[in-house]
């Protein structure tokens, strides 16, 4: 007989519902610091870099031809298509295409991928309407807070449970961005959040499978209509977030409240945001540059007899696949991850191609990766020892990953990665005109410009 395991609901909780519409809505402009400005710039450039980029790949080719039987008015761009349709489209597709390859932004502190959802809700409602580079900016600041706030309310155990939290605490960040954007004021704002709170998208089941990606795609439309519609006047509760039989209760059993509204409008959660060197799960990234440092060391895939490596259970859990068929199950292998960082020194989105998943070599070699469960090693670590054919065996710790927090990727890292998505798929001059673009993102009169150069 099952066990009931139902937490007593909190009828107590604080208004957050409330107290994040206000400050969405009354927030001073740029009230923050340059530093915070900068990484919002950054967001934004590696953002776009990932929506370009897979910008052919079968999974956008599939959802515009889905959304193309709406027969959408060209309100805004697909980045990377040369096709326009509706905002609410516009902000489905490159929400899918932002996180195709899984090379997306991360906040390590909940895996959240926050710019899908509110970046491609911004960018489409802000190119319809005409709106500045500024106003976006604010909105993606104070969206992207928002998202992870709320993300920290309830994670791990959100999580554990099954749900992608980028899809269920997207849609209110990009709810909040856009109501921004719209100028709503804090009460429509609470109805924005309220109307977005009633479609939390995403179950982790999905990982591997082209509904991964679209689960923050669906959360950018979601948030955009949401903020639509509460300007239109449509009503919500006013207790959407916290109320026992609301979002946060109903979602989790840990409703952390002080994680919404501590220091809120002094730190931002934007601040925490890191950016991807691999094209893959953020867990694997240890492994892999363990892996690429092992190779740096002259280990070559022929001498290899064993690979050891220990990791945290989380990432067998979450990466555990051991016989990927095609390169979206790939990016849920450490083992694949392991072999790609050995062979090739990386793990870009070539990396995951199907062919080279599939490549006999590659197989071979992840079939030597032989992974146990150490949870004193750390999520974000990894042990990684080569077992070589002449009895060597060469060891590499990785306590923090590249593209970590304490070992971000650089201004000008960013923009090589950038340009490796971007250049197949726009050329490079135009290319290297919507990087520059993205830096001036603060500065821009009209986000249309912007937009086009989004288009080959």
């Amino acid at each position: 007989m099952a066990r009931n395991t139902q937490v007593p609901a909190d009828h107590n909780a604080p208004a957050i519902t409330r107290i994040l519409g206000e400050f969405v809505a009354q927030h001073p402009s740029r009230g923050w610091s340059d530093a915070v400005d900068h990484e919002a710039h950054r967001t934004f450039l590696n953002w776009l870099g990932c929506a370009v980029g897979a910008a052919k790949h079968e999974a956008a080719d599939a959802a515009v031809a889905a959304v193309s039987e709406l027969q959408p008015a060209p309100q805004a761009t697909i980045a990377g298509r040369s096709e326009r349709v509706d905002m609410a489209s516009a902000a489905l597709v490159n929400g899918i295409t932002s996180h195709t390859f899984d090379f997306d932004d991360t906040h390590l502190k909940t895996i959240i991928h926050p710019a899908g959802p509110v970046a491609s809700a911004l960018l489409a409602l802000a190119e319809h309407k005409g709106m500045g580079g500024r106003e976006v900016t604010d909105a993606l600041v104070l969206g992207i807070d928002v998202a992870c706030r709320l993300g920290n309310l309830v994670y791990p155990e959100h999580y554990d449970r099954g749900w992608h939290i980028t899809g269920t605490t997207g849609m209110l960040g990009a709810a909040a961005g856009c109501a921004r954007l719209l100028k709503l004021d804090a009460q429509q704002t609470q109805m924005a959040l309220g109307i977005a709170a009633s479609q939390p998208i995403g179950l982790r089941e999905q990982f591997g499978t082209m509904t991964k990606p679209f689960h923050p795609g669906a959360a950018a439309r979601a948030g955009l209509m949401s903020a639509l519609l509460a300007a239109k006047g449509f009503t919500a509760s006013p207790r959407a977030l916290e109320a026992p039989r609301g979002w946060a209760q109903v979602v989790s059993t840990k409703c952390a409240w002080n994680e919404a509204t501590d220091e809120l409008g002094q730190r931002f959660e934007i601040s925490f945001n890191s950016y991807k060197p691999f094209a893959c799960g953020i867990v694997i990234h240890p492994s892999i540059d363990a892996c690429t440092q092992l190779r740096a060391q002259g280990v070559k895939p022929e001498q290899v007899e064993r690979i050891e490596l220990k990791v945290h259970s989380l990432v067998l859990e979450l990466t555990g696949k051991k016989e990927p068929a095609d390169g979206l199950q790939g990016k849920f292998s450490v083992y694949h991850g392991c072999a790609a960082g050995l062979v090739f020194g990386r793990a870009t989105e070539h990396e995951y191609a199907d062919e080279i998943v599939n490549r006999p070599d590659m197989v071979a070699l992840r079939r030597k990766v032989v992974a146990t469960v150490d949870d004193r090693i750390d999520e974000a670590s990894a042990d990684v020892t080569a077992v070589l054919a002449d009895g060597r065996r060469v060891h590499v710790f990785v306590e923090h990953a590249i593209g970590s927090l304490q070992r971000p990727m650089s201004d000008a890292d960013l923009e090589a990665k950038f340009s490796g998505l971007s250049e197949p798929v726009l050329g490079a001059a135009r290319t290297r005109q919507l990087i520059e673009a993205c830096w001036g993102l603060g500065r821009a009169a009209d986000l249309r410009a912007l937009a086009a150069l989004c288009r080959p």
